[in-house]
């Protein structure tokens, strides 16, 4: 996967606004926008469901494997790929960082989230 520019990553990484629209079934209607949680790791963009793997949105993501984020107020077209298992510790260290103190945190850090982790990247 290609990665954002750095100034671009880093602006995500700074805001706390990401939403996600993976495509619809017929691959060309984007679905509602939906505000999640997102974290930097080296390059990488990553997000979890907070739902788990039966997350609406998680699961039009595998699915069609593209859409658009809206995050640090630009939009980006973008592809998904489910990415549990490659950097999990890492994933919820960043995590920890920028959302520690929240009530939210712990149920994110749970094996049905960490199950649920997606990468994104700009396409």
């Amino acid at each position: 996967m290609t990665t954002f520019d750095p100034a671009t990553l880093a602006a995500i990484a700074d805001s706390d606004d990401l939403h996600v629209s993976p495509f619809r079934e017929d691959g060309t209607t984007y679905g509602t926008p939906t505000w999640i949680w997102s974290v930097v790791v080296g390059d990488r963009l990553f997000v979890r469901a907070y739902n788990g793997t039966s997350s609406r949105w998680y699961r039009a993501a595998e699915a069609r494997g593209a859409g658009r984020v809206r995050a640090a107020g630009t939009e980006h077209e973008v592809a998904f790929r489910p990415a549990a298992g490659e950097v999990d510790d890492e994933v919820s260290a960043a995590y920890e960082a920028k959302y520690h103190g929240s009530p939210y945190l712990p149920p994110m850090l749970t094996d049905q989230r960490v199950a649920a982790t997606m990468e994104i990247a700009p396409r």
